[in-house]
């Protein structure tokens, strides 16, 4: 004890403990710490780290890790991995607070303001397909403004029919009809009219700006009234007769839903159409009486031209980029066979009565 040493516990300890180990293991010791020391001398430890760090690359960069790994990855496990986190509360309240920072703000103010995203906007503003669409919900806004109306005005055709011949005292229509009435007609001439008054008035404008242009203002007289009023009654009257030939209804028509029964007219009944629409109006309005009263509703024009007046059943179409190419066109199934008519005793074949509509003196023709 006086030396330093420490004495041995009372129970004999632990030899290692006591500093006294067995003779094997402290050459065994000394050895390692010789290898050791020679190994980082040499530098066989650092080439042993080299060639180990190589073989675990050489090892990660095989093919069978790969193929292990793309195993791993793609069974179920790394989904349900990713389930579990992106369901965890804790991902959640992350990736809330993440996007109300101030950080995810100035990061999209960025984005915005920046020239790509600028050229982006530009770009699908241009396309073609953005321009189909708006037009498209132009034109489509006007359709359905077009139809509410069409059907408003067939409403009114039956009661302001009904009324009149309650008042003249005729018989009430019983069959429902689908010529166009006296409503929908004069609704569609009203929009007429006004293409009308507006195409004359830009002309009207047009031929004031050259005359004051050239000196030749002043009141006008009834020579220059006589010449617009004629210029007006011309210009309606090319308007009728191109529309009825060529598209067999007028913006007008269209507009309310009513057309000729012919896809378009020949200029010759056109032109007598024309004729029967302005006798019918010199003559106080007694050619469209026929409209009202008659089991067809046709008035002089319409008798002129051989032709009537029917409802336009249209339906929105649908929009041109809806229709997918890769989608076959069934073709129209033919029309279904015609059963025979089995004959009843004595020999006639059951037919159906139809429905019988008395005849109406006001469909005679009219003298003109």
């Amino acid at each position: 004890m006086e030396n330093g040493s420490t004495p041995p516990s009372a129970s004999g300890g632990d030899p290692a403990q006591n500093g006294h180990l067995p003779l094997s293991a402290r050459l065994l010791g000394v050895g390692v710490q010789g290898a050791r020391a020679v190994g980082k001398a040499t530098g066989i430890d650092r080439a042993v780290e080299v060639a180990a760090e190589e073989a675990i690359v050489a090892a990660v960069e095989s093919e069978a890790v790969e193929r292990a790994m793309a195993r791993v990855l793609r069974g179920p496990i790394v989904e349900e991995a990713v389930e579990g986190a992106l369901e965890s509360d804790a991902v959640k309240r992350a990736l809330l607070e993440a996007m109300d920072s101030e950080l995810v703000d100035e990061v999209w103010k960025r984005l915005l303001a920046s020239d790509q995203a600028q050229q982006l906007v530009e770009r699908i503003a241009e396309a073609p397909e953005v321009r189909a669409a708006i037009s498209a919900q132009g034109a489509g806004l006007l359709e359905d403004i077009g139809r509410t109306i069409g059907r408003v005005a067939r409403r009114l055709d039956d009661s302001f029919e009904r009324v009149a011949r309650r008042v003249f005292f005729r018989r009430r229509r019983v069959v429902a009809s689908d010529h166009a009435g006296a409503v929908s007609r004069a609704l569609a001439f009203v929009v007429d009219g006004v293409f009308v008054n507006l195409s004359f008035t830009a002309l009207v404008a047009v031929a004031t700006l050259i005359a004051n242009a050239f000196g030749g203002g002043g009141d006008a007289s009834d020579f220059a009234l006589a010449i617009g009023s004629t210029a007006w009654v011309a210009m309606g009257s090319v308007y009728l007769v191109a529309f009825w030939s060529l598209a067999g209804q007028t913006p007008g028509m269209r507009f309310v839903g009513i057309r000729l029964a012919d896809e378009r007219l020949s200029l010759r009944r056109s032109l007598r159409r024309l004729v029967g629409l302005g006798l019918s109006v010199v003559s106080f309005g007694i050619g469209f009486l026929g409209v009202v009263f008659g089991i067809q509703r046709r008035a002089w024009e319409d008798r002129f031209s051989a032709t009537d007046v029917l409802y336009d059943e249209r339906r929105p179409e649908p929009a041109p980029w809806s229709r997918s190419p890769l989608v076959p066109v069934e073709p129209a199934s033919p029309a279904a066979p015609v059963e025979p008519v089995e004959p009843v005793a004595g020999g006639a074949p059951a037919v159906e009565p139809a429905a019988v509509v008395e005849p109406d003196p006001a469909d005679a023709p009219s003298a003109v």
